[in-house]
């Protein structure tokens, strides 16, 4: 046996020291290998977006006028709270994300920014001013009624033409002391803190944009946050972006929200002072505001059902009783003005008369938080500002108290905010900008869905056998975003849509294609496609998809993932295209009903509410659109 190992081991040496003098000449050598058109490896040579990156572009801290009348947790708190770390809220309760964002804005008000931490702290110069010391003397009180009660003094004097007193300098500080704090977070391939302020103009008619800029702290520094103290007007804004980025080279960029509360004012085809759009006006808007916030806390914006009845998804966190303040009812006119998907309609007829579309925008979603957490969890939601943490109560408290009882928003009616879904080519400040400005983004409710979608003129079935439908999607179409023309004698464009569920939330229970388009008499019309779903479900004679079903057991705020799809995935083809007829297409995905926010609340507290509360949500994915232009 030991003479067998030995010449075992005499053998195994002498093959080794044999391999080792040939090795070279065993490898193979460059040109070895035929060379083919598809490399083996599937990834080689991608450049194309293959992550979506999330965050939230709308998040308010104690720098805020109207968030710092109640919350006391400043933006560095705010940017570590978006890395998934821990924090604690203003009224000592331990707060933190499941899963960290990828990118955050801190978007605080741009007017008299920066206020509010002075004010608190007795600043002589403000205390100085009879509105100041009075300000101060009542947020001072631990009189909840009286803080409430001027904290939404204060915020309505945000409406106001003049400031109360001036702070330039106090703005100008707090500023450059926030783009150091931005710069400082920002950890390119990891985490992106973007700069940028919103513009919090004609408050109670909600004329608001964030504004966000591409570059550091010495390209943001060589401005301060324009505010509506600089004018009321949001041409006036887009004239000074634009002056802003035609001085510096900048890039920046506008996103309006909530034109639900906007009582017809944000997607009106008017200009502020009631004529027609100007082109260059349109140009203006089109270049600095490439996409719209069209869900957050103050309910959702993609549709109505007032204008789209043959919707059964229109009626999805509706606020449409008043203006953001309730001091104008709202009239029925108004609202084909404030909805994304009109405005998206509305923009097809503009681009007819103009040449171009001041509404050609992509969609995300954000929170609009005060409390300087950026969540937009069901279990995990925290409320619009920080008067009302997690009680028994706040479920009932005034949100937004308004002159008319009818038109006051209370608790239950708040939704969990929004994120911002973008897909860029990595993690970066620029990358993510870039992904905005053409509209490679999409909104959600909430959920962390991943969605693709795809239009083209020769999509087929077989791209939808595989992993990675992005490939087929970027080597035959154009993304979410993009646009179409050049229709093929006889085609019809086709869209390949997929989308993977949140593993912490729903299934999904279809994805749908809403298209909208400027028929031969020039007037708008659209129509919603279930275009692919879960389970063996089969439409009704009138197109109508049945319910998914609902597993939500609300007493114990739980669900169960037995209905529904982990994925989706199709090809469709417009059955009812016409190549003369201007289009847009986008994809919206929808879970399975799941316990809404609400529901976690009764279950802590031991709560009993009304009938009017709802209990359960369907989350939703909205993309931004692909758009077709006839030659």
């Amino acid at each position: 046996m030991v003479k067998a190992n030995r010449i075992r081991y005499v053998l195994l040496t002498a093959l080794a020291t044999a391999a080792a003098a040939g090795a070279q000449d065993m490898r193979p050598q460059p040109g070895d290998i035929p060379v083919t058109d598809a490399p083996f490896s599937p990834y080689a040579g991608r450049d194309f977006p293959t992550q979506v990156y999330w965050g939230d572009t709308h998040l308010h801290t104690a720098i805020s006028v109207d968030a710092g009348t109640m919350n006391s947790v400043g933006q560095e708190e705010a940017f570590r709270f978006a890395r998934g770390e821990e924090i604690t809220t203003t009224h000592g309760l331990k707060a933190r994300l499941s899963r960290p964002l990828d990118f955050i804005v801190v978007s605080d008000h741009a007017e008299m920014y920066g206020l509010m931490p002075a004010l608190l702290k007795g600043d002589p110069a403000i205390l100085g001013n009879d509105i100041g010391k009075r300000w101060y003397d009542e947020l001072k009180s631990g009189d909840r009624d009286r803080i409430f009660a001027v904290a939404m003094e204060i915020v309505d004097s945000l409406s106001k033409a003049d400031p109360p007193f001036a702070s330039d300098d106090i703005v100008r500080d707090a500023w450059r002391a926030y783009t150091a704090l931005a710069d400082q977070y920002n950890e390119p391939g990891r985490f992106s803190a973007i700069i940028g302020y919103e513009y919090t103009t004609r408050g109670g008619f909600n004329l608001h944009r964030n504004v966000l800029f591409r570059g550091d702290a010495s390209m943001a520094n060589q401005t301060v946050p324009f505010s509506q103290f600089d004018s009321q007007n949001p041409e006036d804004l887009w004239r000074h972006l634009d002056d802003f980025r035609t001085r510096t080279g900048a890039r920046i960029l506008a996103i309006p929200h909530n034109g639900n509360l906007s009582n017809g004012l944000m997607f009106s085809p008017s200009t502020v002072a009631g004529r027609s759009y100007p082109r260059d006006l349109a140009l203006l808007r089109a270049s600095l505001e490439p996409i719209v916030e069209v869900t957050q806390i103050k309910g959702d914006g993609e549709a109505h059902p007032l204008l789209s009845p043959d919707d059964e998804f229109a009626d999805y966190e509706t606020w449409d009783k008043s203006n953001l303040n309730g001091t104008e009812a709202k009239k029925p006119e108004m609202i084909q003005y404030e909805y994304a998907r009109e405005a998206l309609k509305n923009g097809l007829k503009m681009r007819q008369r103009l040449g171009v579309n001041p509404f050609q925008f992509g969609m995300i979603g954000s929170t609009d938080s005060h409390t300087s957490m950026s969540g937009a969890e069901e279990e995990n939601f925290f409320g619009k500002h920080s008067g009302v943490e997690p009680e028994p109560e706040r479920w009932e408290h005034v949100v937004i108290e308004a002159p008319n009882p009818e038109f006051t928003i209370h608790g239950w009616q708040q939704m969990a905010g929004g994120w911002a879904a973008v897909w860029a080519t990595e993690n970066t400040r620029e990358a993510i900008f870039d992904a905005m400005m053409r509209k490679e983004v999409y909104a959600t409710t909430g959920t962390r869905m991943t969605v693709r979608f795809f239009g083209g003129w020769d999509f087929d079935e077989s791209d939808t056998h595989t992993r990675l439908p992005a490939r087929a999607g970027y080597a035959k179409g154009v993304p979410m975003g993009g646009e179409l023309s050049n229709a093929p004698d006889g085609g019809a464009p086709s869209f390949l849509v997929a989308a993977l569920k949140d593993p912490y939330s729903g299934n999904l229970d279809r994805i749908q294609v809403v298209k909208g388009w400027l028929d031969a008499d020039g007037d708008t019309q659209e129509k919603v496609y279930d275009v692919v779903w879960a389970g063996d479900r089969e439409a009704d004679t009138n197109g109508k998809l049945p319910p998914v079903g609902n597993t939500v057991d609300i007493k114990n705020a739980t669900f169960r993932n037995t209905i529904g799809s982990p994925e989706l995935m199709t090809v469709w083809t417009d059955p009812d295209f016409d190549p003369e007829q201007h289009a847009f297409y986008y994809a919206r995905v929808i879970e399975i009903p799941t316990p809404r926010w609400t529901a976690y609340e009764a279950l802590r507290f031991d709560l009993d509410m009304p009938e009017e509360v709802p209990m359960t949500t369907q989350e939703r994915a909205y993309t931004s659109p692909i758009w077709y232009t006839p030659e």
